[in-house]
């Protein structure tokens, strides 16, 4: 097969001449290249130069999660075989990375090679503002771009109310675009498709979101089902249960994604730092260069509060997602553990010795 016929077949899924450098030895080898769309149970459907092919991943399935087979990899295929196997996989440019609900500091990678993390945040419920800071510092911290898209924006009937709604996840995000889109009447679809139509997004959030909707509008067609969220909370049910693939008619591929009830940090401290931009770059003109930010001299973190230029919650829920993150690196770092542990006797010591001369202070 021709590289003109690969490229051809390839393109709409993202190949490209440094994907086809990479994949040089393996073109040497007889095998394909292809994209995984799907992955299930040590199954994983490709799309190759001849079509879609069903593949085993037994090859390629490590000790480490985060080098399993994902959706979004690009492999190389045996070009024959009942099985075909996947005989590798070609190294990644980006992974969106959480930590699982396990106690052992594994990481669960989500998708692969994304260019656009597409955080879907309802306005059918309340704001959630922390679990968007959650969200927006795992992808950063993936290497892909955030796009913050505010669904449902039907249900905010006030032009001056969405504004407002818009200008609080800005703060929340930033550097990041903040979209209001309405699926439902195709409000705002035409500037996300545009912004998702250089590459691959991946589509986050959680059940209810609009996810699926959202990409059935995207595609110009009812691929995904789509359930009614519940009234009362407006979760969902989740509609979509494992991660697929999907060539835009426009241009760029769509990964969606099942609704995700828990997004914890994974690694992610740089992430974090992208999400409170502010509070790091205002922590750098603190007197103290390990200022905590509480009771120091000279700390322009609390002066920026006292004056109103910085919300307390954006602090709280820097710190919050700091220690989290530093809790899951601990796990596998012992020297990370015995730092934490020194400066918890060093916080401990402090506390008493400052009990200690409240109590001489007032003792007859």
């Amino acid at each position: 097969m021709t590289s003109a016929s690969v490229f051809s077949a390839l393109a709409p899924y993202g190949w490209d001449d440094a994907w086809a450098d990479a994949f040089t030895p393996y073109d040497a080898e007889g095998l394909l290249p292809g994209r995984v769309i799907r992955v299930d149970r040590g199954q994983c459907d490709v799309v190759t130069a001849d079509g879609l092919v069903r593949a085993d991943t037994a090859f390629v399935t490590p000790h480490d999660p985060l080098r399993v087979v994902c959706t979004g990899d690009w492999v190389a295929v045996e070009p024959a075989g009942n099985p075909r196997y996947v005989r590798t996989c070609l190294p990644r440019r980006t992974a969106f990375v959480r930590s699982t609900s396990s106690q052992r500091s594994e990481g669960q990678i989500l998708a692969a090679n994304v260019d656009h993390a597409v955080v879907a945040v309802s306005l059918a419920v309340d704001l959630d503002l922390a679990r968007v800071e959650r969200f927006l510092a795992l992808a950063w911290e993936s290497g892909a771009q955030p796009v913050v898209v505010l669904t449902k924006a039907d249900l905010v009937p006030d032009p001056t109310t969405l504004s407002y709604l818009v200008q609080d996840v800005e703060t929340t995000a930033p550097g990041v675009p903040v979209l209001p889109v309405s699926a439902t009447r195709g409000e705002g679809l035409d500037v996300l498709a545009a912004v998702v139509s250089g590459g691959t997004a991946v589509l986050l959030g959680q059940s209810g979101a609009g996810k699926s909707t959202l990409a059935n509008a995207l595609l110009g067609e009812d691929v995904m089902e789509v359930r009614a969220a519940r009234d009362v909370d407006g979760k969902g049910r989740h509609t979509t249960t494992t991660r697929n693939l999907l060539a835009l008619p426009g241009g760029g591929v769509l990964i969606d994604t099942p609704g995700l009830r828990g997004v914890g940090l994974y690694d992610a401290e740089s992430g974090v730092g992208q999400v409170f931009s502010e509070v790091e770059a205002l922590a750098e003109r603190c007197r103290f260069h390990d200022c905590a930010h509480e009771t120091e001299p000279g700390c322009a973190v609390r002066d920026a509060i006292e004056a109103g230029e910085l919300p307390q919650r954006r602090l709280e829920s820097y710190r919050k997602l700091l220690r989290e993150n530093q809790r899951i690196a601990a796990r596998t770092d012992a020297r990370l553990r015995a730092e934490i542990r020194r400066d918890w006797k060093r916080k401990g010591a402090e506390g008493r010795a400052a009990m200690e001369a409240k109590r001489g202070k007032w003792r007859p």
